[in-house]
């Protein structure tokens, strides 16, 4: 696996440069206040207490990120805390949103991070779920078949490495508010979501279902 810089990351979107079935290791910042706040937020939100950020995934979620570009989504994630972040503010987490991976418009695969370690991507189970990101998702950068095909890709990999169980769109996620994998100790801390698309998700689970994961469950 290669890694390289944000400098260069600019580099390869810029000229063109695509990658086919590779991981490119991209790694966000993950310094001990990150750490420290991924461990926090494994205790208030799930009552796990852990010594460490990890997880045992059991589950893959298929995001977009709504953002133009691969250089601004990076940049969305790399910061260790929320923007306008107050520490202050009891019961609310600074801990900065984050994926696994992130998928370039061309398909080229970046990983962001440990995959056994917590990202906050999906709410009330980041504790075992593997997020991968999707840059664009607008009207004006719709998701395309590269990323079709990379998402494919990834899902393979991560089943083929990992004892995952669902794969699964982040508009989806609510489903499992009544699911043994369910810990938001919050009861009114829910977003809605719509990434990123049921069509989408359907083609993934279709090209990968020699994997036999389960159905996703019905909400009530």
């Amino acid at each position: 696996m290669r890694k390289t810089s944000l400098i260069a990351l600019m580099a390869i979107a810029l000229g063109g440069c695509s990658v086919k079935k590779e991981i490119v290791d991209i790694p966000i910042i993950f310094d001990d206040q990150r750490i420290e706040l991924t461990k926090e937020y494994l205790l208030t939100r799930y009552e796990l207490d852990q010594k460490t950020p990890e997880i045992t995934p059991k589950m893959v979620v298929l995001h977009w990120t709504a953002i133009p570009s691969l250089a601004k989504s990076f940049t969305a994630f790399n910061r260790p805390t929320l923007p306008n972040w107050r520490p202050d503010l009891e019961n609310v987490s600074g801990l900065n949103v984050s994926a696994h991976f992130l998928v370039d418009q061309d398909g080229t695969i970046y990983r962001l991070m440990p995959e056994t370690t917590m990202a906050r991507h999906v709410i009330g189970l980041n504790h075992c779920a593997i997020g991968i990101e999707n840059v664009g998702g607008t009207t004006d950068m719709p998701m395309t078949k590269q990323q079709l095909k990379a998402n494919i890709f990834l899902v393979e990999y991560l089943a083929s490495k990992y004892d995952i169980d669902y794969v699964i769109g982040h508009q989806e996620y609510t489903n499992f508010e009544d699911h043994p994998l369910w810990l938001e100790v919050d009861d009114g801390y829910r977003t809605v979501k719509n990434d990123p698309g049921m069509d989408f998700v359907e083609k993934v689970r279709n090209a990968t279902k020699k994997f036999n994961f389960k159905p996703v469950p019905t909400k009530k």
